[in-house]
C-alpha cells in the first residue's frame, strides 16, 4: 500500500509537459499531440501547456528550429483530428451505447455538442484552444456527419492558429526571458487554469440548463 502514492506520483510526473519533452523527446511530443487531437481516451493529456513548453525548449532540448517544430506539430495534429473524425463516422452507435469509464464520459461529448451548436463551424477554430472540446470536436464532427470538406478546411485553420500562436509565444518568451525556464511548473499550472476555466463554465451552464428544462 505504501508504494501506491509513489506510483501515482510517478505516473502523474510522466505526463508533465516538461517530462514528456525531457524523457520522450520529439517522438513522444508528437505522439501526445496526435492522440490528444482526436482519440477520446487521450483527452487528459496536456495540449496547450505542452505546445508552450515545446516552444520554450525547442532549441535547448529538442534541438530544432521553431519553424520546423511548428510544421511537424501541425501535421500530426491534423492526422489526429482526421483519425477522430473517421472514428466518429464509424462508431456512432458504439459511442451511444458505450458504458462510461475513466477515459470516456458522455458529458464530454455533450459539452462539445453544445459548443458546436452555439458557434457552428467556427467551433473548430475556437475549440482548438479548449481542452476536452479539442479532443472530442473531430469525433463529434464524424458522429453528426458534418461535410468532410468543410470540416477539413476549418479544422486545418484552427490547428494552424493554435499551434503557431502557442508555440511561438513560448519560443519568443523563452528568448526574451531565458530565466523563465526555472518556472515551468508555475507556467503549466497557470495555463491549465486559464484553458480549463471556459470548460468549467460551459459545464456549469449545461447543468443549469438541464435543471431549468426539468422544471
Amino acid at each position: 500500500m505504501s508504494n501506491i502514492p509513489a506510483t501515482m506520483f510517478l505516473f502523474l510526473d510522466i505526463f508533465k509537459p516538461e517530462s514528456i519533452i525531457e524523457y520522450g523527446g520529439l517522438a513522444l511530443l508528437l505522439l501526445v499531440i496526435f492522440a490528444e487531437s482526436g482519440l477520446f481516451f487521450a483527452f487528459f493529456l496536456p495540449g496547450d501547456s505542452l505546445l508552450f513548453i515545446a516552444g520554450l525548449l525547442c532549441k535547448s532540448h529538442l534541438q530544432l528550429p521553431v519553424w520546423l517544430l511548428i510544421i511537424l506539430i501541425i501535421v500530426v495534429a491534423i492526422a489526429g483530428t482526421l483519425t477522430g473524425f473517421a472514428f466518429g463516422k464509424m462508431a456512432r452507435q458504439y459511442l451511444a451505447n458505450k458504458k462510461e469509464n475513466i477515459f470516456y464520459k458522455k458529458k464530454y461529448l455533450e459539452i462539445t455538442q453544445r459548443f458546436y451548436d452555439k458557434h457552428g463551424m467556427s467551433a473548430f477554430i475556437i475549440g482548438r484552444f479548449l481542452p476536452i472540446v479539442r479532443t472530442f470536436m473531430p469525433i463529434l464532427a464524424g458522429v453528426v456527419n458534418i461535410d468532410s470538406h468543410r470540416f477539413i478546411k476549418y479544422n486545418i485553420l484552427g490547428i494552424c492558429l493554435w499551434v503557431i500562436s502557442i508555440v511561438s509565444a513560448g519560443h519568443l518568451l523563452g528568448n526574451a526571458f531565458p530565466a523563465i525556464v526555472n518556472y515551468l511548473e508555475i507556467i503549466v499550472i497557470g495555463l491549465i487554469l486559464i484553458t480549463t476555466f471556459p470548460i468549467v463554465i460551459t459545464w456549469i451552464r449545461s447543468k443549469n440548463n438541464g435543471v431549468l428544462e426539468k422544471r
